[in-house]
C-alpha cells in the first residue's frame, strides 16, 4: 500500500515505513524508496501538488507526518545532497532527533556524503545509537531498510 500526504488509512496491511527525509529544495528521491519498497505499506510525506501559497496547509502537513510517524513500524532517514543556501533540512533533523532517542524505534539512516550536515549525522547517531550503520547511498539505505521490514 502507498500512502501520500494528506491521505489517511485507518490501518496498515502490511509492514509499515515512513519516508522522512529532504523535501523542500531537495530531489524527490520518496519516488525511487516508494518504488523500491512497494512489498510493504509505505507513508510519503512529500505531495505531488503541496499547495504551498495556503498557510493552512502547514498544520494539516505537520499533523498528518506525526499520525505516520507513530503509526508506522520503520522510519527511514534519508538526508539527499542539497544546497546548504536553500536548505540544510532541519525538520528531518529534528525528527532524526526526536527517533533516535527512543531506543525502541526502529530507524534506518542514510545520508549522501553531499548532503552539508553529514557529520552531524554520524556524529551524534554514535553517541544515540553507537549500533547503528548511518548509509551513504539510497541504495544501501532501501535495501536495510527492505530488510528490517522483511523481519516484521
Amino acid at each position: 500500500m502507498y500512502l501520500e500526504a494528506p491521505t489517511y488509512q485507518p490501518t496498515a496491511s502490511s509492514p509499515s515505513v515512513f519516508l522522512a527525509g529532504g523535501i523542500t529544495n531537495c530531489p524527490d528521491w520518496q519516488q525511487t524508496a516508494a518504488a523500491a519498497l512497494a512489498d510493504f505499506t509505505v507513508f510519503n510525506p512529500r505531495r505531488r501538488h503541496f499547495p504551498i501559497d495556503d498557510p493552512g496547509q502547514t498544520p494539516v502537513q505537520i499533523a498528518w507526518e506525526y499520525h505516520h510517524l507513530a503509526l508506522a513500524d520503520l522510519t527511514l532517514f534519508w538526508f539527499p545532497a542539497c544546497d546548504p543556501s536553500r536548505t540544510t533540512q532541519p525538520i528531518t533533523m529534528y525528527e532524526l532527533g526526536a527517533a533516535a532517542a527512543n531506543p525502541a524505534r526502529r530507524i534506518v539512516v542514510g545520508t549522501d556524503p553531499g548532503y552539508p550536515r553529514t557529520a552531524d549525522v554520524h556524529t551524534q547517531l554514535h553517541h544515540a545509537r553507537p549500533d547503528l550503520t548511518v548509509h551513504t547511498t539510497l541504495h544501501d539505505t532501501l535495501t536495510a531498510a527492505h530488510h528490517t521490514l522483511a523481519r516484521l
